[in-house]
């Protein structure tokens, strides 16, 4: 009987690594496309302005990792939905990994517990919020985010669900929460006071809402409030709309319809092309409801930003507790979503 042969598995050499990232090359990988577009040490002055020995008294001890990689590394958690513990082991284990952050095969990798601590600082400083301006100002710079309408939306972010009594809930809602758990602060240290239920189309969700404005043109994200899930999607409206939107479309859906709606974009005198709503009694008519096919075409384009965060980062999701550390998460989110928009414009252009 003849022995089969099999392909041989080969042999390590000097090249090995260039060999590797070489095929990743070929076969497509998203962290070199961003890689080529932007140069992260754009944001090094924001992260050292706040960050630089915020933790430390004196400068003894083993120095801090570098700012811009450990950035880069909550780029790597919200496109790939990661949490720290997961992040740690795929940096120790992938060569693109290694490579976006300039690791070799032998250095110290940052542990899941330098990835949160650092994330808690974004957070606790308000450096999210800034990053993102920062990078908005950056897109709007190049000429990418065109000021010619305006379309805003929300979408759920979901929280950990909590197992609270009637009693606990009904405490929740009333907003004593905080006085909730006193005699076990370490189960008080898991219970997230702040999200909230909500249903929608016959589906109930827990947690948070990322309420969000976005360029029509570019489909580039221009600004965003986190809210908990339970907040209408219209009350929003007033914090993500600015001077700059002055005489823009605005795009939405039949949520962003009312009284305080219209007063706040007629604030801003944009043209408002907010769908529609029937009420009982008096249903839209066979023109309005034409009208509002016509803008949903328009109002849609917002869809694909929600459905690239879905899909492509793995899901609109947190695993913290409170909104505070919702909103530096939801930020990291929607900035990451921006940066890989960014290179898709770069790459069709």
């Amino acid at each position: 009987m003849n022995k089969q042969n099999y392909n041989s598995q080969g042999k390590e050499s000097m090249f090995d690594e260039h060999f590797i990232t070489e095929q990743l090359s070929n076969i497509g990988n998203p962290l070199e496309a961003i890689s080529k577009v932007i140069d992260f040490e754009l944001f090094r002055p924001t992260l050292e302005a706040k960050l630089q020995n915020v933790n430390k008294k004196s400068n003894a001890g083993a120095k801090p990792y570098d700012y811009v990689t450990i950035f880069k590394i909550m780029v790597l958690q919200r496109y790939y939905g990661l949490s720290d513990k997961q992040v740690e082991y795929q940096i120790l284990d992938r060569t693109s990994f290694k490579n976006f952050l300039g690791f070799k095969t032998g250095d110290k990798i940052p542990d899941e517990k330098t990835v949160w601590l650092f994330r808690e600082n974004l957070t606790n400083l308000g450096i999210v919020e800034d990053l993102f301006a920062q990078f908005e100002k950056y897109l709007e710079d190049k000429g990418l985010i065109l000021n010619e309408g305006q379309i805003v939306d929300a979408s759920f972010t979901v929280a950990p669900r909590q197992r609270n009594t009637r009693e606990e809930n009904k405490a929740i809602k009333e907003g004593k929460g905080d006085e909730l758990w006193q005699d076990h602060p370490h189960k008080k240290s898991h219970k997230d006071i702040d999200a909230r239920w909500t249903k929608k189309n016959g589906e109930k969700y827990f947690g948070y809402k990322n309420n969000v404005k976005m360029d029509n043109k570019s489909k580039l994200i221009k600004k965003y409030e986190v809210t908990d899930a339970s907040v209408h999607d219209s009350q929003p409206l007033k914090d993500v709309l600015e001077e700059s939107d002055k005489g823009q479309d605005i795009y939405g859906d039949s949520a962003y319809t009312g009284q305080k709606q219209e007063e706040t974009i007629s604030k801003y005198q944009m043209n408002n092309l907010v769908n529609e709503k029937g009420y009982r009694n008096t249903p839209l008519t066979e023109e309005q409801k034409e009208n509002n096919r016509k803008k949903s075409k328009t109002r849609a384009r917002i869809e694909h930003a929600f459905g690239f965060m879905e899909q492509s980062m793995n899901g609109l999701f947190v695993r913290s507790i409170g909104i505070k550390r919702a909103k530096g998460i939801i930020g990291l989110i929607n900035f990451t979503y921006n940066l890989f928009r960014y290179e898709q414009l770069v790459r069709i252009a």
